[in-house]
């Protein structure tokens, strides 16, 4: 009898321990895995990167606070700003690794440009800013981010006050002082769930459909500022702060986005004494 529960002991000890390496061995195999070079071969047809860091600053934490709101910071310093027709926000591992790519018109200016946002990031990885000047070149930056479960984690707001207001836009100027930067700087806040398709109903158990904006388009009064492609790695009730030139006479501020849902969403902004 001894001997037959010492057989089991040992038996069941051998399947935790295999068990245990199977986890180990996974966990190191996907530490491992770099998914950059397919994503540079599908992205920018493996054409060649530049790292440079001195024209490209992109800030993002270390270890963030909340893998569903990562913040980051993406500048482009004026010695080059003014040849950069794209910038691309790529997350290495997440299931959709472009997060967002932002394509420059002639109001986004010559002066130094910069791009305020959060992010959803799906496990360890690293973020890129990448961009892409009119001779064709590209440039970037990169930065580790320890972060996991933000695709996934659920949505801030219950489902029924997520999608009420859904698409109310809020657009500011909030520097309009040009006498120092030559640059003026505004924001626009969507009311918007951003659900990723990886998220579940805590009610029902069952997967929460995509839904997110793909599309927004930010003028100066007539001339474009950028247009943004994006997805689902773009936070929940997006936030993004950019700079922009200032008009010879309009500074205002229209934008226009566009959902899953084919859904319009409209704002504007009006320099304060206007």
């Amino acid at each position: 009898m001894l001997k037959s529960i010492w057989t089991c002991v040992v038996s069941v000890a051998a399947i935790l321990f295999a068990t245990t390496s199977v986890t180990t061995t996974v966990a190191a195999r996907d530490a491992a895995y770099d998914p950059w070079p397919g994503i540079q071969e599908d992205v920018f047809e493996n054409r060649q990167l530049i790292e440079d860091t001195q024209n490209i600053l992109l800030d993002a934490p270390y270890r963030a606070e909340d893998a569903a709101i990562v913040p980051l910071t993406m500048t482009i310093s004026k010695d080059i700003a003014g040849s950069v027709k794209d910038l691309w926000l790529i997350i290495d591992k997440n299931p959709a690794p472009v997060a967002a790519q932002f394509s420059f018109g002639p109001a986004a200016g010559s002066g130094e440009r910069t791009i305020i946002t959060r992010v959803r990031i799906d496990e360890y990885s690293h973020v890129r800013a990448v961009v892409e000047t009119n001779d064709g070149k590209l440039y970037m930056a990169a930065k580790y981010v320890k972060a996991a479960g933000g695709c996934s984690a659920p949505a801030l707001k219950d489902m029924d006050a997520a999608l009420t207001g859904i698409g109310k836009m809020r657009v500011k100027i909030l520097q309009s002082d040009i006498s120092k930067t030559k640059m003026l700087m505004g924001q626009v806040m969507i009311k918007h769930p951003q659900y990723s398709g990886m998220q579940m109903n805590q009610l029902t158990g069952l997967y929460i459909p995509a839904k997110f904006i793909t599309e927004m388009e930010i003028k100066r009064g007539k001339d474009v500022v950028m247009t943004v492609t994006g997805g689902i790695s773009l936070s929940e009730d997006p936030n993004i702060r950019f700079t922009y030139a200032p008009g010879s006479e309009d500074h205002s501020l229209e934008i226009v986005a566009k959902d899953t849902d084919g859904r319009i969403m409209n704002g504007r902004a009006i320099p304060k004494g206007s």
